[in-house]
């Protein structure tokens, strides 16, 4: 690309589609485990997490191999915030979908790993 707009607009576009594929499709029956209390979550929810950053690391390596180590921050920070929200003694309390709540902390997760995506495409377009 030509121009940084430019960069920054594939970019972003590229993590809006990572985020959707891992999200969704990706997400398997066993991933979705990452609500349950105790220490059980942790297997689901950290295999969740590697395959959003394993295609934010592919991303990556396509473009600025030199900041491989953000797929960790996005693993990171997805771990995190998908714990949150689906802890049933954080955020996840708020399951029902017909009330705000459920609603608006699926928002706000959402915005956190939009947030996530515009700091590491920060990085990428840094000289």
């Amino acid at each position: 690309m030509d121009s940084v707009i430019g960069t920054v607009f594939l970019y972003a576009v590229l993590f809006q589609m990572k985020h959707f594929v891992c999200d969704f499709p990706l997400q398997r029956e066993y991933m979705l485990k990452k609500t349950v209390p105790g220490w059980d979550f942790v297997p689901p929810l950290a295999l969740h997490c590697s395959v959003h950053a394993t295609v934010t690391l592919g991303i990556l390596l396509t473009f600025r191999p030199d900041l491989w180590m953000l797929a960790l921050l996005d693993f990171c920070m997805h771990f995190v915030m998908d714990r949150i929200k689906s802890g049933p003694r954080y955020l996840g309390r708020f399951n029902d979908k017909e009330r705000p709540g459920f609603w608006n902390a699926l928002g706000f997760d959402q915005m956190i790993h939009h947030f996530t995506h515009y700091t590491i495409i920060w990085f990428m377009v840094q000289p």
